[in-house]
């Protein structure tokens, strides 16, 4: 090097102005070759400088400098500086096609395109530096994968592969998956919930914490029959498995007989060996909705929303009275109609409407008829046809049921999951008390998937193997 740099000088000394310039080294290939070539050959003389003449054409040694990484664009150049073809007939026929597409510019290859006058083509190792740096580097905000894609071309680069690659390094982006919204549009069909007789299958839920009112009572308990849309709650000041059991033997079980199934949530109030234990000596049949998605619990949390709006609008300031107004609430709602059923259910538990005290006040021609012996006698009556009036409902409900799952079903989204696959899950299923700030993300994992119970319904592991819980 001492005597190149002697030759350099005494060379740059007989010239009027010299100027060197650093350039990188992918723009330095023939210097590069030679420097490789000099370097891997063995001579006796250390002080000897190895030299190969290169004609203008790109020869076979460069040719093998970084083959891989310089694939397309070497077959290209190698044609329009040489009118070298590849032995493959496919990619010549593809470069034949394509070369009046790309000129060549100081040895660089650009590609004529319709953003940018020419765009430089760069090789595999430079487009992922590209993606990097525009994706998540100084400038880079996370785009999405077509904004990405538009970005590069804008910039002025190009490869065959730009949109395929983008879309790979967006869906490959960690902080993009763990930060990403929440899917909204479902991914499988609506399972809906039937019931064929009433006060077999009660859903229930809790729903708290209120502010404390007498007692120290701050969250509610609801049950709700799938079938008459009956509903009974109780306030409670904390939530154990034995006022759970207390719950169910005191308002259902002595009221309404044994149900045969009880649906909830995954709280450890009802997820628990006590709990189902009791329910296995009584043979309750025990579900639970979803993790990820508490709502498939749909009449209960239905109940729950209408129970606390009305508390709501009933309390106004005096915010610690909620407990004195929750019977007004209860009964407003049993004695409402209901639209899946077209009856209200104090009609479909007891055969016939309810009196409501405007009627007392401005009494109506029902009431102003009444008389006891004849209406006792109309109440029987309305007992042996209550089976009928329940049949009607029945179908009636069906059909809403079909009708709400036929226009669910048109937003459905289908998205497979196998065994195996890796998958990200929300951050609220692991624990949904614990509190998030702005910046955390939304997802959590990857966990990887063990058991496909039914579409939508998943066992999870960890990467090292172990079982996760509440799955």
């Amino acid at each position: 090097m001492i005597k190149y740099l002697a030759e350099a000088r005494w060379m740059t000394a007989r010239f009027r102005r010299c100027t060197i310039t650093k350039v990188p080294r992918s723009e330095n290939a023939q210097a590069d070759a030679l420097a490789m070539l000099a370097s891997s050959c063995v001579t006796d003389t250390p002080t000897g400088a190895m030299v190969r003449t290169i004609g203008p054409s790109i020869s076979s040694t460069m040719l093998t400098v970084d083959q891989e990484d310089r694939g397309w664009i070497d077959e290209i150049l190698c044609f329009k500086q040489a009118r070298v073809l590849p032995e493959d007939k496919a990619v010549a026929r593809r470069i034949r096609r394509t070369e009046s597409w790309y000129c060549v510019v100081d040895g660089r290859l650009y590609r004529r395109g319709f953003s940018r006058p020419l765009l430089r083509c760069l090789n595999p190792t430079e487009a992922q530096t590209t993606l990097a740096e525009v994706h998540e580097g100084i400038s880079g905000d996370h785009v999405g994968a077509r904004t990405l894609a538009y970005k590069i071309l804008r910039q002025g680069y190009y490869w065959p592969t730009l949109r395929k690659d983008a879309q790979i390094y967006v869906r490959n982006c960690e902080p993009c998956q763990k930060h990403s919204r929440f899917q909204h549009q479902p991914m499988v069909p609506l399972t809906t919930a039937d019931c064929a007789w009433p006060f077999a299958q009660w859903g229930i839920d809790l729903l708290g914490p209120f502010p404390p009112a007498s007692g120290q009572r701050r969250f509610l308990i609801v049950g709700v029959d799938y079938f008459t849309k009956w509903l009974e709650a109780e306030p409670l000041a904390s939530i154990t498995e034995r006022q759970v059991e207390g719950f169910v033997w005191k308002n259902i079980i002595t009221r309404f007989d044994l149900p045969k199934t009880i649906i909830t949530d995954n709280g450890t109030q009802f997820n628990n060996a006590k709990f189902k234990m009791f329910c296995q000596n009584y043979r309750i049949q025990l579900k639970f909705s979803s993790v990820a998605h508490p709502q498939a619990n749909e009449l209960a949390e239905v109940t729950n929303r209408a129970i606390l709006e009305r508390l709501k609008k009933r309390v106004s300031n005096a915010i610690t009275s909620w407990v004195e107004e929750l019977p007004s609430v209860l009964w407003a709602l049993r004695t409402t109609p209901k639209t899946p059923t077209g009856e209200s259910p104090y009609s479909l538990a007891f055969g016939t409407e309810v009196v409501l005290p405007p009627e007392v006040v401005f009494p109506t021609l029902r009431v102003q008829t009444q008389r006891q012996e004849k209406s006792d006698q109309q109440f029987r009556g309305n007992l042996d046809l209550l089976e009928e009036k329940r049949a009607d409902a029945h179908i009636q409900a069906l059909a809403y049921r079909r009708a709400v799952a036929r226009i669910y079903n048109r937003r459905v989204r289908p998205q497979h999951v196998k065994t195996g696959d890796l998958v990200l899950r929300k951050i609220e299923v692991s624990d949904p008390t614990r509190s998030r700030g702005k910046l955390a993300p939304n997802w959590e994992g990857p966990y990887r998937v063990i058991d496909v119970i039914r579409d939508g319904t998943y066992t999870l592991a960890t990467m090292e193997g172990r079982v996760l819980p509440r799955t």
